[in-house]
């Protein structure tokens, strides 16, 4: 009797501490993003794996070539970009994660007019040895449709990350 009682109390500190990490990497991507949103360029940084791989137009690799092909969204007059997960899943050792959710880029044309894109974002998110999740591997592209107005409302929500 007292082996499944013991069994049942592990399987809910495990799911207990799995949800932890799971709000922790959720509150890493949100910070990811306000780092962007702000144009705190050392704190974008910091979120980055030094062996990260970005996938776009083309493959970046270490934070100084993808913080140089990131810093249009770190000039007062360039496209702005914001992105919130919806999916958040880390194995169960763990270290490693993935997030996924949609992103809104705002940018000029040559009129000067707004254009709004919505996309998909994917991020894997590994836990260094400091205890920091950083991103190892990042990608995105442009949304098949225009997203449903919950989606579209996922990124004005409040968040309770620190």
């Amino acid at each position: 009797m007292k082996r499944p009682v013991i069994a049942c109390l592990a399987c809910l500190v495990c799911t207990t501490a799995n949800a932890d990490l799971v709000d922790d990497v959720r509150c890493r991507e949100i910070g990811f993003s306000k780092s962007v949103e702000r144009q705190d360029m050392a704190s974008f940084r910091s979120h980055i794996d030094a062996d990260a791989r970005f996938v776009g137009a083309k493959v970046r690799k270490g934070v100084d070539s993808i913080a140089e092909g990131w810093s249009v969204f770190f000039k007062g007059d360039g496209p702005t970009i914001k992105w919130r997960p919806q999916i958040v899943e880390v194995l169960e050792n763990g270290t490693l994660a993935l997030s996924r959710g949609p992103y809104r880029m705002l940018s000029k044309d040559e009129d000067g007019t707004y254009v709004e894109r919505w996309g998909t974002f994917n991020s894997v998110w590994r836990l260094s040895e400091n205890g920091e999740w950083r991103v190892v591997f990042d990608a995105g592209g442009p949304a098949a449709s225009e997203p449903d107005d919950a989606t579209k409302a996922l990124l004005d929500q409040e968040d309770d990350c620190p």
